[in-house]
Protein backbone atom coordinates (compact mmCIF):
# COMPACT_ATOMS: atom_id res chain seq x y z
CA UNK A 1 0.00 0.00 0.00
CA UNK A 2 1.69 2.76 -0.88
CA UNK A 3 0.93 7.07 -0.95
CA UNK A 4 1.60 10.02 -3.26
CA UNK A 5 3.89 12.13 -1.24
CA UNK A 6 3.22 15.96 -2.42
CA UNK A 7 4.12 17.36 0.74
CA UNK A 8 7.72 17.80 -0.20
CA UNK A 9 8.94 16.80 3.19
CA UNK A 10 9.41 13.28 2.21
CA UNK A 11 12.89 12.77 4.00
CA UNK A 12 12.82 15.09 6.90
CA UNK A 13 9.87 14.99 9.74
CA UNK A 14 10.06 15.93 13.74
CA UNK A 15 11.75 13.60 15.76
CA UNK A 16 9.60 11.17 17.16
CA UNK A 17 6.66 11.53 14.34
CA UNK A 18 5.33 8.76 13.27
CA UNK A 19 2.96 7.89 10.14
CA UNK A 20 1.70 4.54 8.85
CA UNK A 21 -1.71 2.70 7.47
CA UNK A 22 -4.39 1.55 9.83
CA UNK A 23 -6.99 -0.86 8.34
CA UNK A 24 -10.69 -0.64 10.16
CA UNK A 25 -12.12 -4.30 10.11
CA UNK A 26 -15.38 -5.59 11.75
CA UNK A 27 -18.43 -7.45 10.91
CA UNK A 28 -21.06 -5.72 9.15
CA UNK A 29 -22.48 -2.50 11.18
CA UNK A 30 -20.11 -2.80 13.37
CA UNK A 31 -19.55 1.02 13.93
CA UNK A 32 -16.38 0.94 11.42
CA UNK A 33 -17.85 3.76 8.83
CA UNK A 34 -18.82 5.94 11.52
CA UNK A 35 -15.62 5.73 13.40
CA UNK A 36 -13.82 6.60 9.97
CA UNK A 37 -15.47 9.63 10.11
CA UNK A 38 -15.19 10.69 13.18
CA UNK A 39 -11.43 10.46 13.80
CA UNK A 40 -10.86 11.92 10.13
CA UNK A 41 -13.16 14.81 11.76
CA UNK A 42 -15.03 15.02 8.07
CA UNK A 43 -17.46 12.17 6.18
CA UNK A 44 -15.07 10.04 4.03
CA UNK A 45 -17.05 7.10 4.09
CA UNK A 46 -21.39 6.44 3.93
CA UNK A 47 -23.06 5.43 6.67
CA UNK A 48 -26.08 3.18 7.06
CA UNK A 49 -27.96 0.78 8.77
CA UNK A 50 -27.95 -1.83 6.30
CA UNK A 51 -25.23 -4.25 6.54
CA UNK A 52 -22.48 -4.17 3.37
CA UNK A 53 -22.84 -0.53 2.90
CA UNK A 54 -18.94 -0.08 2.83
CA UNK A 55 -18.02 -1.87 -0.54
CA UNK A 56 -14.52 -0.01 -1.62
CA UNK A 57 -11.11 0.85 0.95
CA UNK A 58 -11.75 4.24 1.58
CA UNK A 59 -8.95 5.91 2.85
CA UNK A 60 -9.45 8.84 5.16
CA UNK A 61 -5.95 10.50 6.87
CA UNK A 62 -6.02 11.77 10.27
CA UNK A 63 -3.30 14.65 10.97
CA UNK A 64 -2.19 15.21 14.34
CA UNK A 65 1.37 17.08 15.38
CA UNK A 66 3.10 13.77 16.38
CA UNK A 67 1.68 11.81 13.80
CA UNK A 68 -0.61 10.82 10.83
CA UNK A 69 -2.52 7.56 10.11
CA UNK A 70 -4.30 6.78 7.32
CA UNK A 71 -7.07 5.05 7.85
CA UNK A 72 -8.58 2.12 5.43
CA UNK A 73 -12.21 1.61 6.52
CA UNK A 74 -12.92 -1.70 4.76
CA UNK A 75 -16.16 -3.73 3.71
CA UNK A 76 -17.25 -5.96 6.87
CA UNK A 77 -15.73 -9.49 6.83
CA UNK A 78 -19.08 -11.99 6.27
CA UNK A 79 -19.26 -15.51 4.95
CA UNK A 80 -20.09 -14.45 1.58
CA UNK A 81 -23.01 -15.75 -0.17
CA UNK A 82 -22.23 -14.44 -4.15
CA UNK A 83 -19.50 -13.16 -6.32
CA UNK A 84 -19.40 -9.89 -4.76
CA UNK A 85 -19.42 -10.95 -1.33
CA UNK A 86 -16.10 -13.19 -2.77
CA UNK A 87 -14.68 -10.06 -3.88
CA UNK A 88 -15.16 -8.08 -0.87
CA UNK A 89 -13.73 -10.22 1.30
CA UNK A 90 -10.29 -10.68 -0.79
CA UNK A 91 -10.32 -7.04 -0.60
CA UNK A 92 -10.13 -6.85 3.21
CA UNK A 93 -8.00 -9.46 3.40
CA UNK A 94 -5.61 -8.02 0.65
CA UNK A 95 -5.57 -4.71 3.24
CA UNK A 96 -4.56 -6.60 5.93
CA UNK A 97 -1.80 -7.70 4.68
CA UNK A 98 -0.59 -4.10 3.58
CA UNK A 99 -1.18 -2.29 6.62
CA UNK A 100 1.06 -1.20 10.26
CA UNK A 101 -2.01 -1.85 11.93
CA UNK A 102 -5.65 -3.04 12.56
CA UNK A 103 -8.50 -1.73 14.10
CA UNK A 104 -11.12 -4.41 15.17
CA UNK A 105 -14.07 -3.08 16.28
CA UNK A 106 -17.21 -4.85 17.98
CA UNK A 107 -19.98 -3.25 19.17
CA UNK A 108 -21.02 -2.90 22.51
CA UNK A 109 -24.54 -2.70 22.05
CA UNK A 110 -24.49 -6.67 20.79
CA UNK A 111 -23.25 -9.11 22.34
CA UNK A 112 -19.79 -11.37 20.86
CA UNK A 113 -21.25 -13.62 17.82
CA UNK A 114 -20.66 -16.19 15.24
CA UNK A 115 -19.67 -12.92 13.27
CA UNK A 116 -17.17 -11.78 15.59
CA UNK A 117 -15.37 -15.04 16.21
CA UNK A 118 -14.93 -15.96 12.65
CA UNK A 119 -13.14 -12.19 11.77
CA UNK A 120 -10.95 -12.73 15.32
CA UNK A 121 -10.04 -16.48 13.79
CA UNK A 122 -8.92 -14.49 10.52
CA UNK A 123 -7.12 -11.92 12.44
CA UNK A 124 -5.18 -14.74 14.48
CA UNK A 125 -2.70 -15.81 11.94
CA UNK A 126 -1.92 -12.59 11.18
CA UNK A 127 1.02 -11.10 12.81
CA UNK A 128 0.19 -7.00 12.16
CA UNK A 129 -0.71 -5.77 15.39
CA UNK A 130 -4.59 -5.88 16.03
CA UNK A 131 -6.11 -2.92 18.40
CA UNK A 132 -9.87 -4.61 19.36
CA UNK A 133 -12.17 -1.20 19.84
CA UNK A 134 -15.27 -1.63 21.71
CA UNK A 135 -17.58 0.88 19.30
CA UNK A 136 -20.92 2.22 20.45
CA UNK A 137 -19.37 2.54 24.12
CA UNK A 138 -21.92 5.44 24.92
CA UNK A 139 -24.91 3.07 24.02
CA UNK A 140 -25.13 0.45 27.20
CA UNK A 141 -24.14 1.13 30.57
CA UNK A 142 -21.36 0.71 32.63
CA UNK A 143 -21.73 -2.82 33.58
CA UNK A 144 -22.68 -4.14 29.70
CA UNK A 145 -19.72 -2.48 28.82
CA UNK A 146 -17.02 -4.21 31.32
CA UNK A 147 -19.26 -7.09 30.48
CA UNK A 148 -18.97 -6.53 26.69
CA UNK A 149 -14.87 -5.45 27.46
CA UNK A 150 -14.49 -8.94 28.93
CA UNK A 151 -16.01 -11.32 26.02
CA UNK A 152 -13.68 -9.18 23.96
CA UNK A 153 -10.60 -9.59 25.60
CA UNK A 154 -11.19 -13.54 26.08
CA UNK A 155 -11.71 -14.03 22.07
CA UNK A 156 -7.96 -13.40 21.27
CA UNK A 157 -4.66 -11.71 21.52
CA UNK A 158 -5.06 -8.16 20.96
CA UNK A 159 -2.69 -5.98 21.17
CA UNK A 160 -4.48 -3.10 22.77
CA UNK A 161 -8.34 -2.88 24.00
CA UNK A 162 -10.76 0.28 24.13
CA UNK A 163 -13.96 1.26 24.36
CA UNK A 164 -15.34 4.69 21.90
CA UNK A 165 -18.12 6.13 21.34
CA UNK A 166 -18.07 7.67 17.88
CA UNK A 167 -21.33 9.55 19.04
CA UNK A 168 -20.12 11.09 21.60
CA UNK A 169 -16.34 11.72 21.00
CA UNK A 170 -15.65 9.11 24.15
CA UNK A 171 -11.83 8.20 24.01
CA UNK A 172 -11.40 8.99 20.43
CA UNK A 173 -8.01 10.67 20.90
CA UNK A 174 -7.19 7.64 23.30
CA UNK A 175 -7.62 5.70 20.00
CA UNK A 176 -5.30 7.69 18.03
CA UNK A 177 -2.87 8.06 20.42
CA UNK A 178 -2.54 3.63 20.76
CA UNK A 179 -3.04 3.60 16.97
CA UNK A 180 0.03 5.80 16.46
CA UNK A 181 1.74 3.79 19.14
CA UNK A 182 2.04 0.74 17.05
CA UNK A 183 2.90 2.45 13.32
CA UNK A 184 6.59 3.35 12.36
CA UNK A 185 8.37 6.37 12.96
CA UNK A 186 8.75 8.12 9.61
CA UNK A 187 7.18 11.13 7.16
CA UNK A 188 3.87 11.84 6.92
CA UNK A 189 2.29 10.46 3.76
CA UNK A 190 -0.30 13.36 2.32
CA UNK A 191 -0.07 16.85 2.83
CA UNK A 192 -1.25 17.95 5.77
CA UNK A 193 -4.88 19.21 4.83
CA UNK A 194 -5.41 16.50 3.00
CA UNK A 195 -8.28 13.85 4.43
CA UNK A 196 -9.25 11.56 1.83
CA UNK A 197 -7.10 10.31 -1.20
CA UNK A 198 -10.64 8.89 -2.51
CA UNK A 199 -11.10 10.44 -6.51
CA UNK A 200 -14.20 12.53 -6.70
CA UNK A 201 -16.10 10.45 -8.59
CA UNK A 202 -16.21 7.76 -6.33
CA UNK A 203 -17.06 9.91 -3.54
CA UNK A 204 -20.19 11.08 -5.39
CA UNK A 205 -21.21 7.43 -6.16
CA UNK A 206 -21.27 6.66 -2.46
CA UNK A 207 -23.11 10.07 -1.84
CA UNK A 208 -25.95 8.73 -4.46
CA UNK A 209 -25.88 5.18 -2.86
CA UNK A 210 -25.92 6.23 0.82
CA UNK A 211 -28.97 8.56 -0.37
CA UNK A 212 -30.61 5.52 -2.32
CA UNK A 213 -30.02 2.92 0.81
CA UNK A 214 -32.07 5.16 3.33
CA UNK A 215 -35.41 3.54 3.64
CA UNK A 216 -35.66 0.84 1.27
CA UNK A 217 -36.71 -3.20 1.57
CA UNK A 218 -33.91 -5.51 2.88
CA UNK A 219 -33.00 -7.68 -0.08
CA UNK A 220 -32.66 -4.27 -2.53
CA UNK A 221 -29.15 -3.12 -0.66
CA UNK A 222 -26.95 -5.63 -2.13
CA UNK A 223 -28.64 -5.04 -5.17
CA UNK A 224 -27.43 -1.27 -5.48
CA UNK A 225 -24.65 0.02 -7.35
CA UNK A 226 -23.88 3.51 -8.65
CA UNK A 227 -21.60 4.73 -11.45
CA UNK A 228 -20.81 8.46 -12.02
CA UNK A 229 -20.39 8.90 -15.95
CA UNK A 230 -19.35 12.08 -16.00
CA UNK A 231 -18.62 15.02 -13.84
CA UNK A 232 -18.31 18.49 -16.56
CA UNK A 233 -17.84 21.78 -15.24
CA UNK A 234 -20.01 24.55 -17.49
CA UNK A 235 -18.49 27.35 -19.01
CA UNK A 236 -20.02 30.11 -17.25
CA UNK A 237 -20.34 30.07 -13.47
CA UNK A 238 -24.01 30.78 -11.86
CA UNK A 239 -25.20 35.03 -11.27
CA UNK A 240 -23.46 34.68 -8.22
CA UNK A 241 -20.22 33.24 -9.35
CA UNK A 242 -20.18 30.05 -8.05
CA UNK A 243 -19.44 27.29 -10.61
CA UNK A 244 -21.54 24.82 -11.62
CA UNK A 245 -21.15 21.31 -12.16
CA UNK A 246 -23.23 18.65 -14.00
CA UNK A 247 -23.15 15.11 -12.82
CA UNK A 248 -24.52 12.47 -14.36
CA UNK A 249 -24.80 9.39 -12.78
CA UNK A 250 -26.68 5.77 -13.31
CA UNK A 251 -28.20 3.93 -10.09
CA UNK A 252 -28.22 -0.15 -11.21
CA UNK A 253 -30.77 -3.05 -9.42
CA UNK A 254 -31.00 -6.16 -10.43
CA UNK A 255 -34.64 -6.30 -11.19
CA UNK A 256 -37.85 -4.51 -12.78
CA UNK A 257 -39.49 -4.63 -9.45
CA UNK A 258 -36.61 -2.84 -7.69
CA UNK A 259 -36.30 -0.09 -10.63
CA UNK A 260 -39.92 0.55 -9.44
CA UNK A 261 -39.03 0.61 -5.89
CA UNK A 262 -36.09 3.39 -6.42
CA UNK A 263 -37.79 5.57 -8.81
CA UNK A 264 -41.07 5.37 -6.85
CA UNK A 265 -44.46 6.76 -7.42
CA UNK A 266 -44.14 9.27 -10.20
CA UNK A 267 -40.29 9.57 -9.96
CA UNK A 268 -41.12 11.04 -6.20
CA UNK A 269 -38.27 8.49 -4.73
CA UNK A 270 -35.53 9.62 -7.39
CA UNK A 271 -36.22 13.34 -6.79
CA UNK A 272 -35.74 12.42 -2.88
CA UNK A 273 -32.24 10.31 -3.81
CA UNK A 274 -31.10 13.53 -5.58
CA UNK A 275 -32.20 16.17 -3.33
CA UNK A 276 -30.41 14.58 -0.07
CA UNK A 277 -27.27 13.41 -2.20
CA UNK A 278 -27.05 16.66 -3.84
CA UNK A 279 -26.23 18.63 -0.52
CA UNK A 280 -23.62 16.53 0.21
CA UNK A 281 -22.16 16.04 -3.26
CA UNK A 282 -22.45 20.39 -3.49
CA UNK A 283 -20.22 20.11 0.08
CA UNK A 284 -17.34 17.91 -1.14
CA UNK A 285 -16.50 19.35 -4.90
CA UNK A 286 -17.42 23.15 -3.56
CA UNK A 287 -19.89 24.19 -6.60
CA UNK A 288 -23.44 24.03 -7.70
CA UNK A 289 -24.43 20.53 -8.91
CA UNK A 290 -26.73 19.58 -11.62
CA UNK A 291 -27.51 15.92 -10.69
CA UNK A 292 -29.01 14.14 -13.50
CA UNK A 293 -30.24 9.92 -12.29
CA UNK A 294 -30.66 7.36 -14.15
CA UNK A 295 -31.87 4.09 -13.12
CA UNK A 296 -31.06 0.98 -14.74
CA UNK A 297 -31.20 -2.80 -14.48
CA UNK A 298 -27.95 -5.01 -14.95
CA UNK A 299 -29.57 -8.40 -14.22
CA UNK A 300 -27.86 -10.54 -11.54
CA UNK A 301 -24.36 -8.36 -11.65
CA UNK A 302 -23.54 -9.71 -8.15
CA UNK A 303 -23.28 -13.24 -9.51
CA UNK A 304 -21.68 -11.90 -12.98
CA UNK A 305 -17.79 -11.49 -13.07
CA UNK A 306 -18.20 -9.16 -16.67
CA UNK A 307 -20.90 -7.07 -15.14
CA UNK A 308 -18.73 -6.43 -11.70
CA UNK A 309 -15.78 -5.28 -13.57
CA UNK A 310 -18.48 -2.79 -14.95
CA UNK A 311 -19.39 -1.48 -11.86
CA UNK A 312 -16.05 -0.97 -10.55
CA UNK A 313 -15.31 -4.20 -8.23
Amino acid sequence: MTANNDSGDSTEHPDGFRAGFVCVVGRPNAGKSTLTNALVGQKVAITSKRPQTTRRAVRGIVNRPGGQLVLVDTPGLHRPRTLLGERLNELVRGTLAEVDVVVFCLPADQKVGPGDRFIAQQLQDNRTPVVAVATKADAVKQERLVEHLLEITALGEWADVVPVSAKSNFQLEVLVDVMLSHVPEGPRMYPEGELTDEPDNIMVAELIREAALEGVREELPHSLAVVVEEIVERPEPRRDGRRMLDVRADVYVERDSQKAIIIGAGGSRLRDIGTRSRRGIEALLGASVYLDLHVRIAKEWQRDPKQLRRLGF
